[in-house]
């Protein structure tokens, strides 16, 4: 029955956003379906949001977001089936009319689509990191420094970071129209053993006899996604003017010859500086006294959901990544958006708590399951906070309040576990002595005050804690 509705809603889907010949790609991340369109006038989105079904709508240059929550993968495989879309597929350039125009919404949703694909790794990563920050010597000393166990999960863990440029020059490829193998191809150059030893012994280097600026490229992003992006126009080049009989040989051959220059000489030091600075900006913004700290750690939790509704979170987490990457923790960004998503089961309970009929009751009940078990927040921040709008003031308290907290203490993350739901308090494992223990107090303290807020303000404009309770009082005497 559930693959049904699936297939009904797809179908709906697919004709509110103007057909399948005014989709250019398709793309989904954990909760929402992608539709680059390519003539935003024919997407109904008034019909989208009554549609059963869908939790929001949102616009990010030409890309309209729908918001489906846990059946985005059903939804998704349907709708490739129904529309001819293949992810192994470039877009056509040619079949858009308007040229598109460089704008912050375009560059976010690149960015987004070159890192949603990756989250499954880092997910993956992070959890085995967690498992062994919690179950190894620092913690519970289950497992000891030098077995089998504890070799074998530190390297796995690590291999999820270390190989990032491998993992994004595929989805930096299928985003930008290469080819996703020569994506690869380039990403494993940039951290291949001979150059890598190269940055570590600080070695001169020359390509072709251009002088390079030796980095360790090794759990980067930027450079091989910059790299990648110059690369689709320099293949796309040789497709169209090299003789078909000779494309198969020499598009790709001369595309890598062209691209260790431009990549290993400019845009892959241009990159790691460009991604150094992001991370040395909020470093330093935070370093400059205690009050700047504790303000962009809480600002951090306070609009980390309203980034996730806006559609712009991965600059944050871009952001975030950037610090982790750069030191082995964060005590900055990542703590504060911990907390954001702690406020979001906050918001849920309180919204529970206070909610009096039943049906709405039930699925708030199950929204707060699907943040708890499965780690999605979109169910709640659009069945609940956007519906009603009210909650979102507790969301933002509770979230802002967590952060205070956290920055006050200097709880840092250490294990980057891109979660929400309860394990995501082993992201607080590895620190030192009470880091874990600060970790919990502060993500209680922001799901407390976010349902304690929730609770009391109610749902609509004038229905506060204590009208209702006025109300029941009058009630209870006039009977």
């Amino acid at each position: 029955m559930a693959k049904k509705n699936d297939r009904e809603l797809a179908v709906r889907l697919l004709e509110l956003v103007g057909g399948k010949d005014n989709v250019s790609h398709l793309a989904h991340c954990m909760t929402r379906l992608r539709f680059e369109v390519k003539d935003k006038s024919l997407v109904q989105e008034e019909e989208l949001a009554r549609t059963d079904g869908i939790l929001g709508t949102q616009w990010m240059g030409e890309q309209m977001q729908i918001i489906v929550g846990p059946r985005v993968n059903s939804l998704y495989e349907i709708l490739c089936e129904l529309g001819g879309f293949q992810k192994s597929q470039p877009i056509d350039e040619n079949l858009d009319k308007k040229k598109r125009k460089l704008s912050l919404s375009s560059l976010l949703s690149a960015l987004s689509a070159c890192l949603t694909p990756v989250l499954p790794v880092l997910i993956a990563a992070s959890m085995i990191k967690a498992v062994l920050a919690v179950l190894g010597p620092s913690l519970l000393g289950i497992i000891s420094e030098g077995s089998d166990i504890y070799t074998l999960l530190t390297f796995v863990g690590d291999a999820g970071f270390y190989f990032m440029p491998v993992y994004f020059g595929y989805t930096a490829a299928k985003k930008f129209g290469a080819t996703p193998v020569l994506g690869l191809f380039l990403g494993a150059i940039m951290i291949h053993p001979t150059f890598v030893q190269l940055a570590v012994e600080g070695a001169s280097f020359t390509v072709f006899g251009i002088p390079c600026t030796v980095v360790n490229y090794s759990s980067s992003m930027l450079p091989i996604i910059l790299s990648v992006w110059v690369m689709s126009y320099v293949e796309r080049f040789f497709k169209r003017y090299l003789p078909a009989a000779l494309q198969a040989v020499l598009a790709p051959t001369l595309t890598i010859l062209i691209m260790l220059p431009v990549t290993l000489c400019v845009f892959g030091p241009l990159g790691s500086v460009v991604g150094g600075l992001i991370s040395d900006l909020l470093m330093g913004f935070a370093g400059l006294n205690g009050i700047c700290l504790i303000l962009t750690t809480a600002l951090s939790a306070c609009l980390w959901n309203f980034m996730v509704i806006s559609g712009t979170h991965l600059m944050l987490y871009y952001a975030c990544l950037e610090i982790y990457l750069a030191n082995g923790f964060d005590t900055i960004v990542a703590p504060g958006f911990n907390a954001g998503q702690l406020a979001v089961v906050g918001m849920a309970i309180g919204a529970f708590l206070r909610m009096r009929n039943k049906g709405e009751k039930s699925q708030m009940f199950g929204y707060l399951i699907s943040q708890v078990i499965g780690g999605v927040t979109e169910p709640s921040l659009y069945g609940i906070g956007i519906k009603y709008r009210r909650p979102l003031v507790g969301l933002a308290v509770g979230g802002f309040v967590g952060g205070i907290y956290y920055a006050v203490t200097g709880t840092g993350v250490y294990t980057l576990a891109a979660t929400a739901n309860f394990m995501i308090f082993a992201s607080f494992a590895g620190g030192p002595a009470g880091n874990m223990a600060n970790g919990i107090i502060g993500g209680l303290l922001a799901c407390a005050v976010s349902a304690a807020v929730t609770y009391v303000l109610g749902f609509e404009k004038g229905d506060n804690l204590l009208r209702i309770r006025k109300h029941d009082k009058e009630n209870k005497e006039g009977r």
